[in-house]
């Protein structure tokens, strides 16, 4: 059985349907988004490598490693911020997160 290029698309789909729909349901909880938002950056990765491969071209597989940097430098940065957000005000819900503009 050979997998082909729609069911990998299929697969994007759904994983960014339900990051999209993680971000718009959920939005009390901080973690929750970025989870969702990883999803997202998941099923853009997923169509970038199906799509270089079925091409024949590197340059989606190039791009996947760049998006792959920026999700691990928005987590970083993402956590960090919640880490300090919590020690300052003991909870983490978004609600509260007008509180940090200066």
């Amino acid at each position: 059985m050979i997998v082909g290029l729609s069911e990998y698309l299929t697969v994007a789909a759904v994983l960014f349907t339900i990051g999209v729909f993680g971000i718009f349901v959920n939005r009390r909880n901080i973690i929750v988004i970025l989870m969702s938002i990883e999803l997202i950056l998941l099923a853009v990765n997923i169509n970038l490598v199906a799509f270089s491969v079925y091409l024949h071209q590197v340059t989606g597989q190039i791009f996947a490693m760049f998006v792959l940097t920026v999700a691990a430098a928005e987590a970083a940065v993402g956590l960090a911020i919640l880490v300090t957000f919590f020690r300052n005000r003991g909870d983490i819900a978004v609600d509260d997160a007008s509180m940090m503009k200066g």
